[in-house]
């Protein structure tokens, strides 16, 4: 069996005319006609990689049986299908191995791959510029808070209560060591409360910070956010925390007037992994582009007028005097931003879009039929992308528990009577009916 050869149409019509043969079939003149197959193999419709992977696994069932549980945990790390090509090539000695790009001319393909990865972030979210990636996405806004305070010269940092708890934890470290005032801004119903942001907001704030979706799933209002800033003589930065999968279906965050973008990139074309390692994306406007953390690898031609890569800004203390740098951050998540790239190139535009569709209408089906069931009913009716809070009249760590034994992970326990669902695309139909079932029985 051959691999996949991604041969064109003109590729295939130049090496039939190199050859001197008209068509594909005249290659297989000398074999006797009496012997060859004259029909079509009776093979299924083609499937996706995705399918298939699922039909082998069900193959391998009717011989072991295979206790894998079905997972429904979100909460900023998030179960989507990695596609296999994306481990085979990453997998590739001249990437596993890779040192750090310092001699350009000798590293031109890992240059290449992460200008790509700059380029391809730029497009998720609207923003000029992006540098070759962070740590994970709760590093990433901190970075993001302290290119707001090198901007403004303010010690005010707004966060909204709706933000990924691990991710404030880390931005409250780093608040506390530079100086800043973490202050959290209030919530209502599962979203930013704006009229506590009016009553914080003053001249000494230096940022604002939300996240959307929000850490309970929903879509907030930022063009909201941008208005009451705006509203007030003040240069603070509007700095927004968004999934990436979500940017391929809801609104750039530049459209409301985001200065920064930052994140977590997990789900494109990493597994969950226990934790890590994660990949932190930060993407900003061109007038801050130099106070992007990090690197930044641009484009040129060499003197022959070829395209080459070369790292255009490098602001942090191992290249440039320590008080003018605006991180000690000294490295990026090289293999992992190259695993989102390979993922990002072959999704596509369509496909990205496929995979937010997917996990947003699987998300809003679950949570239809989960609200069915006498004694739960969801959060609030606020729009959600992918994930959802629940409030069960039973005990939610006990449901969590149970459900393990039923062979499902329900999510993540808010508190006592509150879990957090998520649904991706790689969930079936029958997975999320089953989930209802067993909920239901509890319940």
């Amino acid at each position: 069996m051959h691999p996949y050869l991604p041969h064109t149409k003109e590729d295939i019509t130049k090496m039939l005319e190199v050859i001197g043969v008209d068509h594909i079939d005249n290659l297989f003149d000398d074999i006797p006609k009496n012997i060859r197959l004259n029909k079509e193999l009776k093979l299924d419709k083609s499937k996706s990689e995705l399918e298939v992977t699922k039909l082998m696994k069900q193959l391998a069932n009717n011989n072991v049986t295979i206790n894998e549980k079905v997972s429904f945990i979100g909460g900023g790390a998030y179960n989507h299908y990695v596609p296999a090509l994306i481990k085979h090539l990453a997998s590739r000695q001249e990437f596993l191995t890779a040192y750090t790009p310092y001699q350009p001319e000798m590293s031109q393909g890992t240059l290449q791959a992460i200008f790509e990865y700059q380029s391809m972030i730029c497009e998720l979210t609207g923003m000029d510029v992006s540098n070759a990636s962070l740590y994970d996405g709760g590093t990433a806004l901190a970075e993001a808070v302290f290119m707001a305070n090198h901007a403004n010269k303010k010690k005010d940092v707004l966060v909204s209560a709706t933000v990924n708890p691990q991710y404030k934890d880390i931005i409250k470290t780093y608040a506390r060591f530079k100086g800043l005032n973490y202050i959290e801004i209030k919530e209502s119903d599962g979203c930013t409360d704006m009229e506590n942001l009016k009553d914080l907001f003053s001249a000494d704030s230096s940022s604002v910070i939300i996240q959307t979706p929000n850490y309970y799933g929903i879509v907030e209002k930022g063009s909201e956010v941008r208005t009451i800033m705006n509203s007030f003589k003040n240069k603070a930065m509007f700095i927004v925390s968004a999934d990436p999968t979500s940017l391929a279906v809801l609104e750039a965050p530049v459209n409301y007037g985001a200065d920064v973008v930052a994140g977590e990139g997990q789900g494109l074309g990493s597994p969950v992994s226990f934790g890590g390692p994660y990949l932190g994306y930060i993407a900003a406007t061109k007038k801050n582009m130099r106070r992007m953390p990090g690197r930044i690898v641009g484009e040129t031609v060499d003197k022959d007028g070829k395209r080459a890569y070369v790292l255009t800004l490098q602001a942090r203390e191992q290249h440039i005097r320590r008080e003018k740098a605006m991180s000690n951050i000294t490295s990026n998540q090289g293999l992992v931003a190259l695993m989102a790239t390979i993922y990002l190139a072959t999704m596509g535009k369509k496909g990205i879009k496929e995979v937010a569709i997917q996990s947003m209408y699987k998300a809003h089906y679950l949570a239809d039929k989960l609200c069915n069931i006498k004694g739960i009913t969801l959060l609030n009716s606020k729009p959600f992308f992918n994930e959802f809070v629940i409030k069960t009249k039973v005990n939610a760590k006990m449901l969590y528990e149970v459900l393990i034994e039923k062979g499902f992970f329900s999510g993540v326990v808010l508190d006592d009577h509150q879990l957090l669902v998520c649904a991706t695309e790689v969930h079936t139909k029958e997975q999320l009916d089953s989930f209802v079932k067993e909920v239901e029985g509890i319940l």
